[in-house]
């Protein structure tokens, strides 16, 4: 005998509650609450996890290292953490038209013409629409299936039939649970297909990639819990009229979420950017104040960026402070160091800082090239071309040591930089390689005398 059972569920944030509200509690969004109806039966067909459900002491259970699916796409394998692991549930993310689907169908091709079998469902084209991109992308192998279904029991019954390695569902808000009588791209749908894709990957050791919608926001569509359930989260960045795309793992249960991939958007489709640093550094303008370039790590990737400032007399009776790709507040903060420990009256210029080629940086690295930036553009004289500035900025005005110094340092030596600021704690411990000088530092006033000549 089935039960019925109606509920308001905020379309943004899967807040629930027995009654409409105008504006939901969880997320304060209007107009967001939406009626829907769960019919459940009273004894579902629920999928049974493979392994004893008896408690085992953590120190007698053996565990064999399973050899992760090799993508041969590198910039993705190192976003994974080395590959795709067998069982997992990766969820991908990312704006409309970004190349969610596009960087899927690349690297479908790739392990299909591994040997491994790849199952790609398609609910929002058909198998003829699929082929036609797949051609315009070159993408041809003979263990690359193609799907167009919506219906979750559907999907199960051919994964079943043709037993892949990988399955790619495009999109998650697509499908839907037979038993859940809402509307496809509802939370109460996105939850249990969700739950019921993951039960799939976990029981069969199949590996399973979701697409997610995003909402105004840059989030995820869907309920918060969508991202704690999945083992892997990665979001695709980029401006629709910039060619380059970075992906991120904001979440990795079997890696790190440090890593950055980059590719380049081209009528082929995505290619793999090899050396990031010489991408960001080939438009660099030489001899303009008001331009620093940093050496960033991104995971295990050391990149070169760079930073570009701009003060200008304000109009107004509070000053504007902007940043793009680096946080807004850590501008602030160290504009007040340099007025606080160096005097430079900044309260009368509105302040423009920009991390070039649309990448973001979040380490306190990249403080020290912020200063000397804002220092240059303030006192409008250009920094050495073949210089770098690495540290992060304390409240006192002291520069503080940063990690994996050496990375940085051959990084910047790789690409022609012949002089290094870094902090003077950094000095210590390690060879500096020949061919380049690198300069100790304990206050911002003497990385500037050096940036600046004083």
């Amino acid at each position: 005998m089935s039960k019925i059972k109606s509920k308001y569920i905020c379309q943004e944030c899967g807040y629930e509650s027995p009654k409409w509200m105008g504006k939901c509690p969880g997320c304060h969004q209007w107009n967001t609450m939406v009626e829907e109806i769960e019919q459940k039966t009273s004894s579902p067909n629920r999928l049974q996890i493979s392994w004893s459900s008896s408690p085992q002491s953590i120190s007698g259970i053996n565990v064999e290292e399973e050899p992760r699916i090799n993508t041969n796409i590198e910039e993705l394998n190192r976003v994974l953490g080395g590959g795709i692991v067998p069982g997992s549930l990766i969820l991908v993310g990312g704006d409309p038209g970004i190349g969610k689907s596009t960087l899927l169908l690349q690297s479908s091709q790739s392990i299909a013409r591994s040997g491994n079998r790849v199952l790609y469902v398609s609910g929002e084209e058909s198998v003829k629409q699929t082929k036609l991109r797949a051609e315009r992308l070159g993408v041809h192998a003979e263990e690359l299936w193609v799907l167009t279904e919506n219906q979750l029991e559907q999907i199960e019954a051919h994964i079943d039939k043709t037993n892949p390695m990988i399955v790619i569902i495009d999109s998650i808000q697509t499908v839907y649970h037979p038993q859940i009588t809402s509307a496809p791209g509802s939370v109460a749908q996105v939850r249990e297909s969700t739950a019921h894709l993951m039960r799939i990957a976990k029981s069969k050791g199949i590996a399973i990639f979701i697409v997610g919608h995003v909402t105004k926001q840059g989030e995820i569509a869907g309920p918060r819990l969508l991202e704690h359930m999945v083992d892997t989260v990665l979001y695709f960045e980029g401006e629709r009229h910039h060619t380059y795309r970075i992906l991120r793992a904001v979440k990795n249960r079997f890696g790190s979420t440090n890593e950055m991939g980059i590719f380049e958007m081209k009528e082929e489709g995505l290619i793999e950017v090899k050396n990031p640093s010489e991408l960001f550094l080939s438009e660099r303008p030489m001899g303009v104040a008001g331009s620093s370039v940093v050496a960033s790590m991104e995971g295990t990737r050391p990149v070169l960026v760079e930073v570009q400032a701009l003060l200008s007399p304000t109009s107004f009776v509070t000053p504007r402070r902007m940043a793009t790709g680096v946080d807004q507040q850590r501008v602030a903060l160290i504009m007040a160091v340099l007025e606080k420990r160096l005097g430079m009256f900044l309260q009368n210029q509105d302040a423009f800082v920009n991390i070039a080629g649309g990448v973001k940086i979040g380490e306190p690295a990249i403080d020290l090239s912020i200063a000397v930036s804002i220092a240059s553009s303030f006192r409008d004289r250009a920094v050495q071309s073949h210089d770098v500035y690495i540290g992060e900025i304390g409240l006192t005005g002291e520069v503080r040591g940063v990690s994996r110094i050496e990375q940085r340092v051959l990084e910047a030596k790789k690409l022609g930089f012949n002089r290094i600021i870094i902090p003077f704690n950094n000095i210590k411990g390690w060879n500096i390689p020949s061919g380049v000088e690198v300069l100790g530092v304990k206050t911002i006033a003497e990385a500037l005398d050096i940036a600046l000549g004083g």
